[in-house]
């Protein structure tokens, strides 16, 4: 039987959606969604382009902006393919393993993302709340060993998705809600039970986003708790003001996708438009943002900005 139904689900496609509900407008909304691709990819590119160049952000706290900008380029190329074809090229079939294969990418760069804001807010606590140990506690080696750690409980938490969805029979009209493949959707469509897919998503959810943004929200109590030790106000402005960037980035990243993976769990009676609001959101609007915030409120990314837009004119 488990033999039948992995043949049966390799055979199948998906019918990805696009918004059908504003017929007249599809082509302005590809025109939006390409121009926030461009948007988010250019920036992106920029972003590592000047943290390579410019010597003095070589240290641990732009390693890891570094490092986001990879992965946020990573989630932009993940959904780039489908929404081209749906939207664009109007083909919005996609095949069972190539959909398999997005859903892993898309799912593996968002847990990705988590654990960088992670490790970026233990970055921002050591320096703030212990800097005379900085440079010590972030060694390049250990850097380099927690962006590997990242990636490797990313793949591990990932891996079993395809698995357990491949297992099933698929024999209804198999629609996708949005025009790329998300596990919160791909589940909604087998005829057998899925109750193993939905707790070992929520499982993961829980574990991953869960415990991450616990211990995110701990090291800014515990940053806050140093900063209001400082007896000027002056100082304490300025040291908050090294975080913004990082709680923008947070809070632009874990709100829509909490958002989206609750409805999707449990309130499945909303409106189609609701679901695919939310995914664009979570999908389209952290890779755009984060290089505009880093850019805006980095002094030095600011400085080397303005010396390319300088020569530029020139």
């Amino acid at each position: 039987m488990g033999s039948l139904g992995t043949n049966v689900s390799s055979a199948i496609s998906f019918t990805l959606t696009g918004f059908p509900e504003m017929e007249g407008l599809q082509n302005w909304l590809a025109a939006l969604l390409l121009l926030l691709y461009a948007i988010s990819i250019l920036g992106n590119i920029l972003i590592l382009f000047i943290i390579k160049e410019e010597q003095s952000l070589h240290q641990p706290m732009y390693y890891f902006l570094s490092l986001l900008s990879v992965n946020d380029l990573g989630v932009s190329f993940s959904t780039l393919p489908t929404v081209l074809a749906a939207l664009c090229f109007h083909i919005p079939e996609t095949a069972f393993d190539a959909c398999l294969t997005q859903m892993f990418f898309i799912h593996f760069f968002s847990w990705t993302e988590s654990g960088i804001l992670l490790a970026m807010s233990f970055d921002r606590y050591v320096a703030i709340c212990n800097p005379l140990r900085y440079s010590s506690v972030l060694t390049d080696i250990r850097v380099a060993h927690m962006g590997i750690s990242i990636i490797i409980r990313s793949f591990c938490m990932v891996f079993p998705l395809p698995f357990l969805l491949k297992r099933l029979p698929f024999c209804k009209a198999n629609v996708l809600t949005h025009s790329y493949c998300l596990h919160p959707d791909l589940i909604r469509l087998p005829c057998g039970d899925t109750t193993i897919n939905s707790m070992y998503g929520l499982f993961i959810v829980i574990s991953a986003f869960g415990v991450d943004s616990a211990l995110i929200l701990i090291s800014y109590v515990l940053i806050l708790r140093s900063v209001l030790a400082i007896a000027s106000q002056e100082e304490r402005l300025k040291t908050l003001n090294t975080c913004v960037s990082h709680i923008c980035a947070v809070l632009i990243f874990y709100v829509p996708m909490v958002s989206v993976s609750m409805v999707h769990r449990f309130r499945k009676d909303a409106p189609e438009y609701v679901h695919k609001f939310m995914s664009l959101v979570y999908l389209f609007v952290p890779p755009m943002l984060n290089p505009i915030i880093y850019s805006i409120k980095t002094k030095e990314i600011r400085k080397r900005l303005y010396k390319m837009f300088l020569k530029t004119k020139l």
